[in-house]
């Protein structure tokens, strides 16, 4: 399948209630903020991982999923097995404690060997189709496949407006031993950070001529869209509350370098604040100014 020809601007607008959508460990897991505004955060990284999350279940139940779809990045599984396997389909002999080649190829050799382990890598795993990749293993040996533009990128998620992050007390009835049930009994007091309210919103981008090197295409970019949709609905739990997905604007240039700047399309969408404090997302208005859209460009609500 071919790779995408045009370029691509979108938004996501997303809530959380009584969650914490992305804890900070450098400050005891409190909800991220910026210091100056208290605007809430939440990193490109946590996005990231959901929409490489929801692939992963995905292709438990699709079976156009099942080849080319398999995610690189993942916390049960070392980086350098997956790119050995580079290796064993292009009949690369190399040293498994070093990982180095037992025999170095020629440069104009390695030229090619560069391509071949870079198109394994992109056609095998949907994430570094889509987001890039650092792939140490083929660092180690000199191999330019070690690194991958992705065409997708995310920016950080913020909040519309400044979060308030509560500090709830809770209680943890049972203890671990004998010992601490005799010495400390039934209750103890823990902490927990959750954010009331807060609406977010990042911007994402995706790039045509960077989907040429990676083979980026349109299953895959129906994929992105599908991914982040449900991002939240297979990544529930305590900690993170009520976390929906609101919008999914799409802005879709009719070329493969675009036809307006990537800011002018966003500020095209306007969010107005209807009542406060903010609680729900019936108490934002969001509009998409659709007369003002530059030739060439169209804009789709996904959500």
């Amino acid at each position: 399948m071919e790779a995408i020809k045009n370029k691509y601007d979108f938004m996501i607008l997303f809530d959380v209630e009584n969650g914490n959508p992305n804890g900070d460990p450098d400050a005891d897991n409190m909800p991220r903020i910026d210091p100056e505004t208290n605007l809430g955060i939440v990193t490109d990284v946590c996005l990231k991982r959901k929409i490489r999350n929801y692939v992963n279940v995905a292709r438990e139940f699709k079976e156009e999923l099942q080849e080319g779809f398999e995610i690189y990045i993942q916390s049960e599984k070392p980086l350098n097995a997956m790119d050995t396997r580079a290796y064993a389909a292009n009949d690369i002999e190399y040293d498994e404690k070093s990982l180095k080649f037992k025999t170095a190829p020629k440069d104009e050799a390695k030229a090619l060997l560069d391509l071949k382990v870079r198109d394994f890598m992109c056609q095998n795993f949907y994430d570094i189709r889509t987001f890039g990749a650092v792939m140490t293993t083929h660092v180690k040996n000199n191999l330019n496949a070690g690194q991958v533009r992705g065409p997708v990128q995310l920016s950080f998620a913020r909040s519309i407006d400044p979060i308030f992050s509560q500090n709830i007390a809770i209680t943890r009835q049972a203890q671990a031993t004998q010992k601490d049930l005799d010495e400390k009994g039934k209750g103890t007091i823990g902490r927990k950070y959750v954010v009331p309210y807060g609406l977010y919103q990042a911007e994402g981008y995706v790039s045509a001529s960077l989907s040429q090197i990676s083979g980026f295409n349109e299953q895959d970019i129906a994929l992105l869209w599908e991914a982040i949709i449900n991002m939240f609905e297979h990544d529930r739990s305590a900690a993170r509350g009520k976390m929906v997905l609101r919008e999914l604007i799409v802005f879709k240039h009719d070329n493969p370098l675009g036809n307006a700047p990537s800011h002018k399309l966003f500020d095209l969408v306007k969010i107005e604040k209807l009542n406060a404090p903010a609680r729900h997302y019936s108490d934002y208005g969001i509009t998409v100014d659709k007369e003002a859209l530059p030739d060439g460009v169209t804009v789709e609500r996904r959500v």
